[in-house]
Formats: C-alpha cells, sequence, structure tokens
C-alpha cells in the first residue's frame, strides 16, 4: 500500500445559482495576459448543453482520456510512440471556434464620433487578428438555456434517453455545471505530452505545466477529456488550472471555492493507495470505475492509515487535514457526491453532488419505491450518464438521502414532529442526519475548507531557526 495524500474538491449541484462569480476572480487572477483570453479554468455551464468548448464530453470526437483496447489500458488518441510518429499534426485538437475567438469593441468610434443622424456603434474586433468579426460563440453562450433548442440535441447526457421528449418547452430542464481542471489520480493529459512537462505534484497532487519543458505540441490539450488545458497563442506553451497552489500551500482555499456566492464549494484531503491506480483505471466497465475509485480512498481515521501514511512520509497536517475535510464524508462516507464522467477513466478529483428538482406530478405516499426520483424533472438518466457513466443506483441512492433530509427538516421545522420514517427508508441515522443538514445549510468557513498547508523544508520550525545558519565553523577557520 501506497499512501498518498490528494486535494480536491466537492460541488454541490443542487445549491448553483449560475452567478459566475467564481469564474470572474480566476479569470482576473490567472488569465489576464496576452493568449489567455479565451480560457477559463474556471466557467459555468448550462445543462443540457455541448458547454465549452463544444461537444467537450463526446469522445467519439475528441479521442480525450483513456479506454480498453485488448484488455489493456490506453490512451484513446495513442501512446507516445504514436504522437511522435506526427509530432506536428494532432488531428484531435480543437479548433479556437470551438472556445471561441475572444473579442473586444471598438470603443474609440463610440467617444471620438462627430456629430451625426445616426448613433455610432462599436463593432467587435478580434483580440487576436484585430479584424472585425461576427460573435458566434462564447464561453457561457448556452447560459439559462440559450439556443439550447438547437445544441442540446448534441449532449452525449441524452444517451439511452428520448431527448426530444425533454426538449419541449413543458418539459425542459436545466442546471448548471461549474467546471475546472479534475486533477486526476491518472491524467490522460501527463501521459499525452511528449516532453514531459506536465506533472502531478508530489505533496498534494496538482497537476501543473513546466512552462520551461513545454514545447508547445498540444498533445496534452486534445488528451485531457474534460479539455481543461488551453494554448496560449502568444507564449507558445501551454496553461492550466493550477487549483490556486501558492493559496493552497498556505492553507487557504482556491478563489473559485472562496469566493462562491451560494457556499456551493468543499475543498478539502483525500488519503488514497496509489498502488490501486493502475487496477481501478482498468476495470473492464465503465459502469464499474466508480466503485474502484471509490475503493482506492482510506479512512484517515483508520489507526493503521494513519501509522502507515506518516511512515511514508504524509505529514501530521495532512492526515489532521483528511480526518476534518467534509470531502471524504461526501464522496466516501455518505455516497453523495460523485466523480463527473468516470467512464474517461482519469479518476478525477473534484466531484459533485448532484442537484434535486421539482416532481413532475404529485405522489401520495403509497406510491412503490423509488417513484418520486423517477418523476424528478431533470432525469435520473441524464445525471447518471454524467456523473456514474450510466449507472442509475449509486445516483439515485443519494438522491434519495438528500431528498429524505429535506423531508426530515420539514418534519422538524414546519410539522414540529420528526420524521424518522423517511430516514429509515434512506439508510440514514439521526445523527447523519444533522451533520449532513449542517455540512449543506450552515457550515462555517472552516467545516467547508480544510486545507493544510505545505513543508517541502520538513517539519521544522523555519521561522524560529531562519538565524541558526550560516558559514560552517571550518570554512571559517580555513579562511
Amino acid at each position: 500500500m501506497k499512501i498518498k495524500a490528494q486535494v480536491a474538491m466537492i460541488l454541490n449541484l443542487d445549491k448553483c445559482i449560475g452567478c459566475h462569480t467564481c469564474s470572474l476572480p480566476c479569470k482576473h487572477m490567472w488569465t489576464n495576459r496576452p493568449g489567455t483570453e479565451y480560457m477559463w479554468f474556471n466557467d459555468v455551464e448550462t445543462k443540457p448543453g455541448i458547454g465549452y468548448p463544444k461537444r467537450w464530453e463526446d469522445q467519439e470526437l475528441n479521442r480525450g482520456g483513456w479506454w480498453m483496447k485488448r484488455g489493456n489500458l490506453h490512451l484513446r488518441a495513442g501512446g507516445r510512440i504514436e504522437k511522435f510518429a506526427r509530432i506536428f499534426h494532432n488531428p484531435d485538437l480543437p479548433h479556437i471556434d470551438d472556445y471561441y475567438e475572444p473579442w473586444t469593441y471598438n470603443y474609440e468610434t463610440l467617444t471620438s464620433s462627430p456629430l451625426q443622424k445616426h448613433q455610432p456603434v462599436a463593432r467587435s474586433k478580434s483580440l487576436i487578428t484585430g479584424e472585425n468579426i461576427q460573435v458566434q460563440w462564447g464561453p457561457n453562450w448556452e447560459d439559462d438555456l440559450a439556443g439550447a433548442n438547437v445544441t442540446a440535441r448534441q449532449d452525449v447526457n441524452f444517451r439511452d434517453i428520448e431527448r426530444e421528449r425533454y426538449l419541449h418547452f413543458e418539459k425542459v430542464f436545466m442546471f448548471w455545471l461549474p467546471r475546472l481542471c479534475e486533477h486526476c489520480l491518472n491524467p490522460a493529459c501527463v501521459a499525452s505530452c511528449p516532453s514531459g512537462a506536465l506533472h502531478k505534484r508530489e505533496e498534494d497532487g496538482i497537476v501543473l505545466v513546466d512552462q520551461e519543458r513545454c514545447r508547445g505540441w498540444r498533445y496534452c490539450v486534445s488528451g485531457c477529456p474534460y479539455k481543461k488545458v488551453y494554448f496560449n497563442w502568444k507564449s507558445g506553451r501551454s496553461e492550466k488550472c493550477i487549483f490556486c497552489y501558492p493559496r493552497i500551500e498556505g492553507g487557504m482555499s482556491t478563489l473559485c471555492a472562496e469566493t462562491c456566492v451560494g457556499r456551493i464549494r468543499y475543498v478539502g484531503v483525500f488519503l488514497y493507495d496509489a498502488d490501486r491506480i493502475r487496477s481501478a483505471a482498468s476495470v473492464r466497465s465503465d459502469g464499474d470505475v466508480y466503485g474502484a475509485h471509490l475503493d482506492m480512498f482510506l479512512d484517515p481515521n483508520d489507526p493503521e492509515v494513519i501509522s502507515t501514511a506518516r511512515a511514508q512520509g504524509i505529514t501530521d497536517n495532512f492526515i489532521e487535514a483528511a480526518k476534518l475535510s467534509s470531502v471524504y464524508k461526501l464522496a466516501v462516507k455518505w455516497k453523495v457526491a460523485f466523480p463527473l464522467h468516470p467512464e474517461f477513466r482519469t479518476l478525477p478529483m473534484v466531484w459533485y453532488v448532484p442537484p434535486l428538482s421539482p416532481f413532475v406530478h404529485t405522489l401520495d405516499d403509497s406510491g412503490r419505491e423509488g417513484e418520486e426520483l423517477d418523476s424528478m424533472r431533470i432525469p435520473l438518466k441524464y445525471l447518471a450518464n454524467m456523473l456514474t457513466a450510466g449507472d442509475e443506483a449509486p445516483v439515485r441512492a443519494g438522491l434519495k438521502k438528500l431528498v429524505a433530509l429535506r423531508k426530515y427538516m420539514r418534519s422538524i421545522r414546519v410539522e414540529k414532529a420528526p420524521d424518522l420514517v423517511v430516514l429509515d427508508a434512506a439508510g440514514m441515522t439521526v445523527a447523519m442526519a444533522e451533520e449532513m443538514y449542517r455540512l449543506f445549510a450552515i457550515a462555517k468557513f472552516q467545516d467547508r475548507f480544510v486545507v493544510p498547508t505545505v513543508r517541502r523544508e520538513g517539519s521544522e520550525n523555519l521561522y524560529i531557526s531562519r538565524g541558526e545558519f550560516g558559514f560552517p565553523t571550518e570554512d571559517y577557520e580555513e579562511q
């Protein structure tokens, strides 16, 4: 058993209000330079829809991530030998129009226009070429289902669903999906890079790009199935979400999480067995990847895990953070959070709590078990296709807990009589329901974000020992 620590994030989609407040500070902090105008390390997409870049979820088109071929795990776009053979030709690379061509407006025509009969118009100009362009796409072009009656027909999450039924006005559904780099345990971008510029940090699992080693071949862009690696057209280097690692090293949360208005994000630490990465990513069926991924996580309260982690170099502050982190409870203990498209086999570490939605029709108490969830406006199969590779059972169980929690808290607040039957039906206890309620509804800042500081130099107190070092005595005597 090889224990590693991973900083991870969980997002509660039931509370996301689509305000894009998470995207803006990230944009202003990390991608405010020439060549990064079209980059959004964090973006918020509207579902159903094809997202940003266009159709990023369709790996039959993009050939990103991993797949099982002849019983072995392979990159969909081919290994390093195949990439070296066509290193100057990458047919799987998205075009700029799949993202959008960044633009500004010719404001000078408004401020310096002479008196005239008609009001002057500021035309959109490309930030890349400087020429006038017709804007036809953007990072949140489908916001609030704008044009979804056309684009959502290509949404791959409608697999095995009668999509036309849910695209009519009377049946349509909507929720928001904030996305950032998944900082995967088995990152396809790292494996796809011929120069070895991408790497996964030993201390916290954050995936970064070494700007000195990057040669701009962009196989990381096509290899990432989530399309969260970008090419800087100005510098000729790849860039990606860095999980705000300068803040993480200081024990602070990411900008997107800290500025979230809906308080939907939870940041913490997982302990996992790195020896299981290959076996978990190599299970035969796509539907089994989620279960194998779940089995990799280790109980941070297990004495044997703690002693082994310490022996293998995991510091005490990471172990304590893993004990206190909410991410372990949401993903492993309660099983109400799920990875995004586990069938990509990258073992992502940004997980999501699925959204609840209104019931299409009212049911009485004599309805069969599970009928309420089947009548939700958001199809259960759609959520399963997005979060568990089509397996409805885990998503159904997670949503059942969320529905039971709502009913139980309503029975306390409104009816003044706790309904324990709904908790028993969902396999929940009163203590579990109260803890889950506190975490989802009234959690404090320190409960949602448990981030340990990073010490590469060791466990000594550098503030105290900073004045103890100078020239060695023997060297001084020789001089």
